[in-house]
């Protein structure tokens, strides 16, 4: 089976019983796990401080593991994207090691794609993935082990009935994307992609859809929607409306209002997010993207 390396380079672990659990899951699974010495590390809100991180992440990379797994997101990735060990990582990469992360793992696997041009993968977490008090997610399980086997070659979804009209054909583009807010947060430096003509797809969790607007508009006067081929929406979670105020503002507004201001097709329902049932996603891969009613197909082939 796979050797797996655990590393923390965003917020501390707080959670122990899940750490342990997702350990014990992957374990059982038959795979040879490492834990990083400074993976349950602590400092202020972070899984120790700047230095620790990046020394975490330079381990992870040495480590000679078929996946580098993250164990939690939170934050903390961005003030540390300047010492990142690039051209290391781009050699782990190179020998096969797939990094595999999400929420604040977004502005690293920007990084890397901006910096090196690798592909890194939009996916679970050991705490909140492995480590939940159920068992893990079917889907999740599946599209994991996909990875390990290196079978993973593409995912699919249903879309709403409202977008089932116009079909969608995108051909040899790059895939991106992630977290929204730290996406946004990573404009106008040098670890934001200049993607032209690629396909876009964005999460988030805890955000009220006005802010998610306030994002995508930030977004949108940069530049950057315009120039995709596509824009994938997945799950956006773990929000309150507030009906006295919002008087009928809610998500669905957001993405008509989109889908208003720039001609590329929004499609949502994409199976990835801050929830239980996501698939992998290889940010930096070339994807083809097609629609046939309801259906979904994005093929990404051999990585």
């Amino acid at each position: 089976m796979a050797h797996i390396y655990i590393f923390s380079p965003s917020s501390a672990v707080r959670d122990k019983a899940a750490f342990r659990r997702g350990l014990k899951r992957l374990q059982a699974q038959g795979h040879q796990v490492e834990v990083d010495e400074a993976a349950l590390s602590s400092h202020m809100r972070f899984a120790g401080d700047d230095a620790t991180r990046v020394a975490a992440i330079t381990r992870a990379a040495a480590s000679g593991a078929n996946v580098a797994l993250i164990s939690r997101g939170g934050y903390g990735l961005t003030r540390i994207l300047p010492a990142l060990p690039y051209k290391r990582i781009a050699k782990a990469i190179d020998g096969g090691m797939q990094f595999v992360g999400l929420s604040d793992f977004t502005a690293f696997n920007q990084a890397v794609l901006a910096k090196t041009g690798r592909i890194t993968w939009q996916g679970p977490a050991l705490g909140e993935d492995f480590g939940c008090a159920a068992e893990p997610d079917d889907i999740m399980q599946a599209c994991f082990d996909d990875l390990l086997m290196e079978q993973g070659e593409g995912t699919g979804w249903q879309l709403p009935k409202a977008e089932a009209e116009r079909r969608v054909l995108v051909k040899d583009a790059p895939l991106w994307g992630g977290n929204l807010t730290v996406l946004t947060s990573l404009l106008g430096t040098p670890y934001f992609p200049q993607i032209k003509g690629g396909v876009l797809f964005l999460e988030d969790v805890g955000e009220h859809p006005y802010r998610l607007e306030r994002m995508l508009t930030q977004l949108l006067h940069a530049g950057v929607l315009g120039q995709q081929k596509a824009v994938l929406l997945g799950q956006f979670t773990n929000y309150k409306l507030v009906p006295a105020h919002d008087k009928g503002f809610k998500l669905h507004t957001v993405v008509d209002w989109l889908r208003s201001q720039i001609k590329v097709p929004v499609l949502t329902g994409l199976p990835f997010g801050h929830v239980d049932t996501k698939v992998l996603l290889p940010v930096g891969a070339k994807v083809d993207l097609v629609t046939e009613g309801r259906d979904a197909l994005m093929v990404w082939g051999h990585i």
